[in-house]
């Protein structure tokens, strides 16, 4: 039983088929109704193309699309208006948002060295040992993924040598979110992956946290080795990252999570600065059968929706009894989960269940969802392994858990989302490299050669100018009577 889920919003989610026939057998161009938590939609789902596919339950069903694409609108009208007044006034427009949406006002949001050596003396000594613990894990990793990026020259023909080497970008901004949680996680997994890579400059900015600068961010920052700390966030910090002020100068590269309006801010500003992708609100995927409970499921789907109330949370089953009794348990939980108030509005707003009637079908709806986190627990996690393509990380089995990944295991908490897995992965050290060609030509016969195929392919694309920086080469390494904007015969050069 496959099932189409209503799209958390317009831009992320949006798995749902472009038509269904009802029990009637009538036919209608978009989904169906929405229906209210509880209710069993049962019809034929049409693929386009592929005629009846198969039948489809819905438990559970998240907003509607019209919803959700009208607050995106909103969100890209905000950032552009951002965005712009940074570009025209720098600091004084960055100082006067940082006031108004954070309460926070300072003639410089860099922190002192004094500053940074406050914060760690605000934790304690677990607290550091157990952010320094988790640095480790994602710096070791992100070695091993560094020394599996290699340089690479090769002799292709006679005296051609071609070749590639993977330079770090010059400066990066790392985005950490803390406004609602002090997100100290996404200090390690930005800035001790820049470092790893081999960034010169790495700048860090962080929203304040209840009137002051967040002391675990600030010790996170500090440990993983950035080199300018800034308290400052939202929109106005990743702009002063990526268009520079009087105070800050522009990065190379913006990278980390955020909200949707940071996450707009970055995709607005891709071109005038490379982005790592697009991090939005979090969003996750349980993937489970009987090998596991209801209790299980529950807690891994409120885990994530405790994020913000935008955040999706999809259970995919073969079972009906396990998707009925997860509905029930994460109505149980949230009468006990002290971050409940936050967590229920995402699970009413975006949350989904759905029942498939086989493994197959849940990977096909998963990859159609491509959500940021996909943890699956099933009989045989290893099949998923195998045949998912479109997630930003998986988890597999119930020993481990998205919480896992996003504190401290050690891979990279930072992962596309709004379904931008189908065409990239998370972050990691290979973002924070250029992959950047050259070639050499060693000998006058190589460079003959290749010229004379130059000059008649040049010719062909009516490339005069071009034609004739191989035809110097040929007429003098190669000796040949060329003429001025003439071609290479093929019998100079080598076989037709």
């Amino acid at each position: 039983m496959g099932c189409a889920l209503a799209p958390a919003r317009a831009a992320s989610y949006d798995p749902t088929p472009a038509g269904y026939l009802d029990g009637a057998g009538e036919s209608h161009p978009g989904p169906p109704r929405r229906p209210r938590d509880g209710d069993v939609g049962r019809g034929r789902l049409r693929v386009p193309g592929k005629g009846v596919h198969t039948v489809e339950t819905w438990l559970k069903r998240g907003a509607e699309p019209a919803e959700a694409a009208q607050a995106d609108a909103e969100v890209r009208q905000t950032v552009t208006r951002i965005l712009d007044d940074v570009a025209r006034r720098g600091d004084a427009a960055v100082r006067e948002l940082s006031a108004r949406l954070d309460g926070w006002d300072r003639d410089d949001y860099r922190l002192t060295p004094p500053e940074i050596e406050a914060c760690l003396a605000r934790l304690g000594r677990r607290d550091l040992d157990d952010i320094a613990f988790a640095q480790e894990q994602i710096r070791t990793f992100a070695r091993h993924q560094r020394q599996a990026l290699l340089d690479l020259e090769v002799e292709t023909l006679p005296g051609i040598v071609l070749g590639h080497k993977n330079i770090p970008v010059g400066s990066a901004g790392c985005y950490v979110p803390g406004g609602t949680y002090p997100m100290v996680a996404s200090a390690h997994m930005s800035v001790v992956t820049a470092k790893v890579a081999g960034v010169g400059r790495v700048v860090t900015c962080a929203p304040p946290y209840r009137g002051a600068p967040a002391a675990a961010i600030v010790a996170a920052q500090h440990l993983a080795g950035a080199d300018e700390i800034y308290c400052l966030g939202g929109v106005q910090a990743v702009a002063a990252m990526a268009l520079g002020t009087q105070a800050i100068a522009p990065v190379d590269l913006l990278v980390g999570p955020g909200n949707a309006y940071v996450a707009e801010a970055k995709r607005q500003l891709f071109g005038r600065v490379g982005i790592d992708l697009l991090a939005g609100p979090t969003e996750t995927l349980v993937i489970a059968d009987e090998a596991v409970d209801a209790e299980l499921c529950a807690t891994d789907l409120l885990g994530q929706a405790e994020h913000g109330p935008e955040s999706p949370a999809v259970l995919l089953t073969t079972s009906e009894p396990l998707a009925r009794a997860t509905i029930a348990e994460v109505d149980r939980l949230l009468t006990i989960l002290p971050t409940a108030a936050v967590a229920r509005q995402a699970w009413e707003r975006h949350g989904a269940v759905c029942v498939a009637d086989s493994d197959a079908e849940l990977v096909r709806i998963a990859d159609r969802i491509a959500s940021e986190h996909v943890q699956v627990m099933t009989r045989d996690p290893g099949y998923f392994l195998e045949h998912l393509r479109n997630y930003g990380a998986l988890f597999l089995g119930p020993r481990t858990n998205v919480a896992y990944g996003d504190k401290v295991i050690g891979t990279n908490h930072t992962l596309p989302t709004r379904r931008a897995a189908r065409y990239t992965g998370g972050l990691w050290v290979g973002k924070f490299l250029k992959t950047c060609t050259y070639q050499r030509v060693e000998s006058d016969a190589a460079s003959a050669l290749v010229g004379g195929y130059c000059s008649r392919l040049c010719a062909l694309e009516g490339f005069v100018g071009h034609a004739e920086q191989a035809n110097i080469r040929v007429r003098r390494y190669g000796g040949r009577d060329v003429p001025y904007g003439g071609v290479v015969a093929a019998d100079e050069t080598g076989p037709d």
